[in-house]
């Protein structure tokens, strides 16, 4: 089931001071999908996955849940958690410790009343499923830190063969790029952008998004002129052509994104006619799959990812191709 959030506000307050926790956050996840929530610490996510669950009241919009509506001020609406059909897994294990594994898995099915019968059918395909079978009659606080999360919690092989609509909380990039479907990059409690991982990574709209989402060579410059797909614009390194967007107009001041694993080094003479730079290598640290590089253009710091076979020493001067197919252009 999918779920549908418009115009949801949630303020704070302390010491007589109004924190804005969520503004204005529309957002809609599909059902299916692995959802992730990304976002620095302290910019609304999980007080929007609280207040989806029901453990958290909004100051305002509207919450529906597979098309119902499960919370609306306006409307006068508040499903409680335990009827909104949903389940949470905290970011502690969350494990009864006075109860062994059965009991744990077990307690949410109580709850709703279900048969002992079925209760222990879908106890022990659970249990099998994440590899716990045989820990039935184990106190809780007997397993380990791994085995105790497995009670509760279920990753992307999991959710996948599940087939239910998960929404995921985290501050971790990698993970977040690894697991989801659909990512949403959260800040100071608004939806900077929703988009799939490889969307989000390779072709952002947002200047915090494109650096916050992993590392990323951010030039600014002003275009000078669009050909076809591509704008070429002025930088403080040069002229570099780079994928430009509709809004992408001449004159525009914009900021340019290219990832490190799009700045390659030349060691012989190229065809490549446009965005070939000369730059000196700063640093240069081996970490085993490849080299990451610091080279200096101008007055501008470029990161770079350098093949491991080849001979490079820190205060050379090189040659650099920045991939225009590769390089996009945020006005945001």
């Amino acid at each position: 089931m999918g779920i549908s959030i418009k115009g949801l506000n949630k303020d704070y307050f302390s010491e007589s001071k109004r924190i804005r926790a969520l503004a204005d956050v529309d957002l809609t996840i599909p059902a299916k999908q692995i959802f992730t929530l990304l976002g620095p610490s302290g910019c609304g996510k999980t007080t929007l996955l609280r207040c989806i669950v029901g453990l958290e009241t909004p100051d305002s919009g509207e919450i529906a849940i597979g098309g119902e509506t499960v919370w609306s001020k306006e409307k006068g609406i508040f499903v409680p958690p335990e009827k909104r059909r949903l389940n949470m897994v905290f970011q502690t294990y969350a494990i009864w410790p006075h109860m062994n594994v059965f009991d744990n898995v077990a307690y949410p099915l109580q709850t709703r009343k279900e048969s002992k019968e079925e209760i222990t059918r879908k106890v022990k395909k659970t249990l099998r499923f994440v590899q716990l079978e045989g820990f039935e009659n184990r106190p809780a606080t007997k397993l380990s830190g791994g085995q105790q999360q497995r009670v509760r919690k279920e990753l992307r092989d999991f959710l996948t063969e599940l087939k239910i609509t998960a929404v995921y909380v985290t501050h971790d990039r990698v993970e977040a790029l690894a697991l989801s479907d659909t990512i949403a990059v959260m800040k100071d409690g608004s939806i900077m952008e929703t988009g799939s991982p490889k969307k989000i990574y390779f072709n952002s709209d947002h200047r915090f998004v494109a650096d916050f989402i992993g590392r990323a060579n951010l030039i600014e410059g002003k275009v000078r002129v669009v050909e076809d797909s591509y704008a070429i614009i002025d930088s403080s390194i040069g002229a570099i052509a780079c994928l430009s967007s509709p809004d992408t107009l001449p004159g525009n001041t914009v900021s340019m994104c290219i990832r490190p694993e799009f700045i390659k080094v030349m060691e012989k003479d190229t065809r490549e006619s446009r965005n070939i730079f000369r730059g000196r290598v700063d640093s240069l640290v081996f970490v085993g799959e490849a080299y990451e590089g610091e080279i200096i253009i101008e007055d501008t710091r470029l990161f770079t990812r350098i093949e491991p076979t080849l001979t490079i020493r820190e205060g050379e001067e090189i040659t650099l191709f920045l991939d225009p197919d590769h390089c996009f252009v945020i006005s945001k």
